[in-house]
């Protein structure tokens, strides 16, 4: 069963991949420009974490993505060591493009599939993360 999550996800974020790069944008900017649209304002540690990717990586990505005029550095208040990131009124069209490919990609890849059953899927991989969440809090736990 893992196996086959993993090669689900894999085709589904390939399939997005082809679809984005019609834009110029590749799965690491997608990524980027998707996760600061729903949460603003994140530190490049907290983003990088997020993405499980080293920070000096996601730094070089934010660099192209600044370049471009996509996303923005924005000084902490309340630390200056740290930037903000977001992302500007210029890449919102770019965004809502990358939406719409995701929308359709789903319409696609879940046609033929009762929504009842696509939600019990979602209540059943919701319960796998919850039990996996829990296996790491305990080994945390017995490391302290």
């Amino acid at each position: 069963m893992p196996f086959q999550i993993a090669e689900t996800a894999h085709a589904l974020r390939k399939s997005f991949d082809r679809r984005a790069s019609a834009l110029g944008v590749t799965r690491a900017q997608w990524k980027v420009l998707l996760r600061l649209t729903r949460m603003p304002g994140l530190r490049q540690v907290e983003l990088a974490d997020m993405l499980d990717v080293e920070p000096i990586t996601l730094s070089r990505i934010v660099d192209r993505l600044e370049e471009a005029g996509h996303v923005e550095r924005t000084p902490d208040p309340a630390d200056r060591r740290v930037w903000r990131l977001q992302v500007t009124e210029r890449a919102k069209p770019l965004v809502a493009r990358l939406r719409g490919i995701g929308h359709e990609l789903v319409e696609e890849a879940f046609d033929g599939i009762e929504p009842s059953e696509l939600e019990r899927v979602s209540a059943i991989l919701a319960r796998v993360r919850e039990n996996v969440s829990v296996i790491q809090r305990g080994r945390k736990a017995a490391e302290a």
